[in-house]
């Protein structure tokens, strides 16, 4: 089970030095964010992902992509609407030439009073995508995101069960799967339990792992937080769960010391 847990890379690295460096650590599973430097979305062509998807290939190396939360996924405005299209397509393009295995997606944020069209607004720019991505073989998973304090003004969607199952419940598709960030789930009453009794746990494709202080926002390192880790491995895999674990949360370094401190969580 230890093989099965990942690594976060975001862009710490380009994609080419992160496979190197799974190689090198013996991490089977990478998330890379190919937005900016060094991983310019732009810059995968056929030219640059071939070497990577045939070294990926002999190396048993399993890449997926995460897409910006930041951007707007329930954007409705003129222009900037067709634009978030364009990019979600150009993350599914960049997985087909690089053979990735999972995009991580989110689905938006809205301002209070603008919930309920935000909320549709995103759910229709998901179903096409999800179609999209069903012409092109990729594999998209939605993200549970964060709570954010009552007196903010942007809020995340899909930050809480209910939410969250309001898009599966409405996009009925294989390509679409559920990413489970487990530290999120702290952050509102139904936690982590709630989520695996009462979600999409036949969609689980990713669980990702932070710890957390329960309260707000945190991606902390294993064991400074409230988060029970043998009693979150044992839920999950006693739904019969296979898929990848993957950790996001401070270093490279950090990271892989956090899977030394899970290996002695993990169930027999």
């Amino acid at each position: 089970m230890k093989e099965r847990i990942g690594v976060d890379i975001g862009r710490k690295l380009s994609v080419e030095n992160a496979v190197e460096w799974a190689i090198y650590n013996g991490i089977k599973y990478i998330d890379c964010q190919i937005d900016v430097a060094p991983n310019e979305l732009k810059s995968f062509d056929e030219k640059r992902c071939a070497p990577i998807r045939e070294y990926c290939s002999k190396n048993d190396i399993n890449i997926g992509l995460h897409t910006l939360s930041s951007v707007n996924i329930a954007e409705f405005s003129p222009f900037v609407d067709d634009a978030v299209d364009d990019y979600l397509k150009a993350y599914i393009d960049a997985f087909v030439r690089l053979d990735a295995k999972w995009i991580v997606v989110h689905a938006g944020y809205h301002f209070s009073d603008d919930f309920e069209k935000r909320r549709d607004a995103g759910l229709e720019r998901l179903k096409r995508i999800v179609d999209y991505a069903e012409k092109k073989g990729a594999h998209l998973l939605l993200e549970n995101t964060n709570w954010e304090p009552d007196r903010a003004e942007v809020h995340y969607l899909a930050h809480n069960l209910e939410e969250v199952n309001y898009y599966f419940d409405r996009i009925d598709s294989p390509n679409l799967g559920w990413s489970f960030t487990i530290n999120h789930a702290t952050l509102v009453p139904e936690g982590i339990e709630g989520f695996v009794r009462g979600g999409p746990i036949k969609r689980l494709g990713e669980v990702r792992m932070a710890d957390s202080n329960g309260e707000y926002e945190l991606h902390l390192q294993p064991g400074t937080g409230m988060i029970d880790w043998k009693e979150m491995f044992q839920l999950i895999e006693d739904t019969g769960y296979k898929g990848h674990y993957m950790n996001a949360f401070g270093s490279l370094d950090d990271m892989l010391a956090g899977i030394k401190f899970q290996e002695k969580f993990l169930p027999i």
